[in-house]
């Protein structure tokens, strides 16, 4: 019996996927095996010794310690794309509140409600809230993956032109691009040219300046870009230096920008349009990674397998025999030891798995023949090795 907790309000069209005879399911568990989360903050939680993953029903990770988890065997998994289709329309959204001052006019009309000549004042002051239009304008992409990618292809609908810059674009990102996107190498070619910059981008803190994407928009790319740009982030609110965002909306160098993660300081900027990080908040968006989540703490408590870890690399096998599981540091030689001590105790390995991410890996083994709790501790003894698990 697994026990999991749920440390957010979980839709239930994913907690109902878990067999009730295998799973319990409760805000409040002692030492559980799982847990579900949404945006709960666990970046100071102490973790039982049962806790073998954590489930985050969304993409981003900054409430979850990731490598405090790793160094304790505990899988994250994360729900990429689950959720995409919603950020999507927030963004095309985005686009139109910041071309058409459709949130000044509405506050207007709220303003002066009770006028009984109303209808004559909209003639009158509609003209202070008149807007542009998108068709033909230009839409620079930062990032053309799960939401990036189909942003592109909905802003090629409604007539505009698209770039995309991606150095890291998966194949299958890559396939569902229209061919009327134009691909450009760097940033600068986005900050140059774009009428409307959009980031889907994760964090990356790093010393090389083309990797590095906190606060890539700054004081110097925002220089490069046009007069009047319109900046939209609904990836992360770090990629966006907001000292140099307020300067630039100040001297009219940007025209708006749109956040989904306010701050102290965003919320009280003028030319900023801040939206309660809404992105994800559909009823479709929540369901798809509530489901999502389940079946990924499924297919990894019952059968070992992970699929869409952030800090374990992902590995599948299907096992005739017993499966053992090992979670472990990447450094040489761990995978002939391991071998070794199955070798020893006279059991014969049919098949094997074995995969790497970064300074952690993940091995299964199809093994033939009786796991005994001896072979275990010797395993589990092996240095590097941080957590096993025997599925039979």
């Amino acid at each position: 019996m697994f026990n999991i907790q749920t440390l957010n309000k979980i839709a239930a069209c994913g907690t109902d996927i878990f067999d009730k005879s295998k799973y319990t399911i409760a805000d409040e568990v002692n030492n559980p095996d799982a847990i579900m989360v949404r945006s709960a903050k666990m970046l100071d939680m102490e973790f039982g010794s049962n806790l073998l993953a954590i489930a985050r029903a969304g993409a981003g990770v900054n409430n979850i310690p990731v490598e405090k988890c790793a160094e304790q065997g505990i899988v994250v998994f994360n729900t990429p794309g689950a959720n995409a289709n919603g950020v999507k329309e927030l963004a095309v959204a985005g686009m139109l509140l910041a071309s058409r001052d459709v949130i000044g006019g509405v506050n207007w009309v709220q303003a002066n409600k009770s006028d009984p000549d109303i209808a004559k004042s909209v003639e009158k002051n509609k003209s202070q809230f008149a807007g542009t239009e998108i068709k033909g304008k230009t839409l620079g992409i930062i990032g053309l993956g799960a939401i990036g990618g189909p942003l592109g292809n909905a802003a090629l609908s409604l007539g505009m032109d698209v770039l995309g810059c991606d150095p890291y674009i998966s194949i299958d990102a890559a396939w569902s691009l229209s061919k009327n996107i134009q691909r450009v190498k760097t940033r600068e070619e986005i900050f140059k040219n774009a009428d409307y910059i959009s980031l889907h981008t994760p964090l990356v803190v790093n010393d090389d300046p083309n990797v590095n994407t906190k606060h890539m928009i700054n004081k110097d790319t925002i220089a490069m870009m046009k007069d009047g740009v319109i900046v939209m982030n609904f990836a992360r609110d770090t990629l966006v230096d907001d000292d140099a965002m307020e300067a630039a909306l100040k001297s009219g160098k940007v025209r708006c920008y749109i956040t989904d993660f306010p701050n102290e300081k965003t919320a009280n900027m003028a030319g900023v349009i801040a939206i309660p990080h809404l992105g994800a908040s559909t009823e479709e968006s929540e369901d798809n990674c509530a489901v999502m989540a389940a079946n990924e703490l499924i297919e990894y408590l019952e059968n070992g397998n992970i699929i869409n870890s952030v800090n374990f690399p992902n590995a599948e096998m299907n096992a005739a025999g017993t499966k053992i599981c090992i979670l472990h540091k990447n450094i040489p030689d761990v995978i002939s030891k391991i071998t070794s001590v199955i070798g020893d105790a006279g059991l014969n390995i049919d098949n094997m798995v074995s995969k790497s991410k970064k300074e952690f890996a993940y091995m299964l083994l199809d093994v033939a023949g009786n796991v005994s709790d001896d072979i275990v501790s010797k395993l589990t003894a092996a240095d590097s090795v941080i957590k096993i698990r025997v599925i039979r």
